[in-house]
């Protein structure tokens, strides 16, 4: 990082958000101790496999934030009147976080040796509180959604196998423990491939979208949709009979059927259909063991002519 060529002026500082409302006096001696540098595009500011001395205001252009690497995706942006590197420079640990510039950006920096001036001030000791405080609030919902798409497949936004490992877990638990039934339709679209080869894979993956969104809207609350690979779905139905399971996958393989063709963002596709098969849950099943029954169960609907209900 380049130091710039130019002198802090009060104007510089009004334009943080952290220094908001900081009386003139106070702006004075931190005019005298902040130091404007420049970053290139690129640079790396703050990584967790460093510690960090400065305090970064952002006069203008864009800073980036990443979790893991700086090959994973940025996960916030820092504009230009915020700052970076606030909780690393007040608790003098590593970063969690590395920050890298997205393009040429110029910024006012504070060595820690200067952090008593930050005291002197009981707006800017505010400021600091409520902008720690939506870092923390920032990260909690970043951990959540992390937690959330963790369990999501990203094509179509039904669960993914992560998620029926533990939701199987928890329902077959607690089925069996209430003495109710659970019961497992897995699917398949039909043709599959030759649907690809004819439309292309765009068109393929808004087919999986279409089945996603279908059959989705006529499921209950309690019930998970789970794409299980490729083309294949598996719907886990706790309190349900075997009898209900099979009318519940009628009803999904119809509403299917009667979609002859649908638009998508690549224009109009032609529909799809799907096979079934249908499987209960028996005492101290596993889940390969029940997704083992269900899927002979869709072999047999495959094999006696496809977008038909088997189990």
């Amino acid at each position: 990082m380049k130091l710039a060529p130019w002198r802090v002026e009060l104007g510089h500082l009004k334009r943080i958000r952290l220094l908001d409302g900081v009386d003139e006096p106070c702006l004075r001696l931190l005019q005298e101790v902040f130091e404007p540098c420049q970053a290139d595009a690129h640079e790396v500011l703050l990584t967790p496999l460093e510690h960090n001395h400065h305090l970064y205001l952002v006069l203008n252009g864009q800073l980036g934030v990443h979790l893991d690497s700086l090959d994973g995706q940025q996960v916030r942006a820092i504009e230009a009147g915020d700052c970076a590197g606030e909780i690393s420079f007040m608790d003098n640990l590593p970063p969690s976080a590395y920050v890298v510039a997205v393009e040429p950006t110029t910024l006012l920096r504070l060595h820690r040796r200067s952090i008593q001036l930050l005291t002197r001030s009981p707006q800017l000791m505010q400021n600091l509180a409520q902008l720690l405080c939506q870092r923390v609030r920032l990260s909690d919902r970043l951990i959540i959604n992390s937690e959330q798409n963790a369990n999501v497949d990203t094509l179509t936004g039904s669960f993914n196998r992560r998620w029926l490992e533990h939701i199987y877990s928890r329902e077959s638990t607690r089925c069996a423990f209430n003495d109710k039934p659970l019961s497992v339709l897995m699917l398949d679209v039909d043709n599959f491939k030759e649907y690809n080869d004819k439309h292309g894979h765009l068109a393929g993956d808004h087919a999986l979208c279409l089945v996603v969104d279908t059959l989705g809207r006529q499921l209950r609350a309690a019930d998970s949709l789970v794409r299980y690979g490729g083309e294949e779905f598996v719907i886990l139905l706790p309190e349900m009979s075997i009898e209900d399971a099979r009318n519940v996958g009628e009803r999904l393989r119809s509403s299917l059927e009667q979609i002859r063709s649908f638009q998508s963002p690549i224009g109009m596709l032609p529909g799809v259909t799907v096979s079934i098969g249908v499987a209960p849950m028996q005492p101290a099943d596993s889940l390969e063991n029940l997704i083992q029954i269900a899927d002979n169960a869709l072999y047999r609907a495959k094999a006696s002519g496809r977008n038909r209900v088997c189990g």
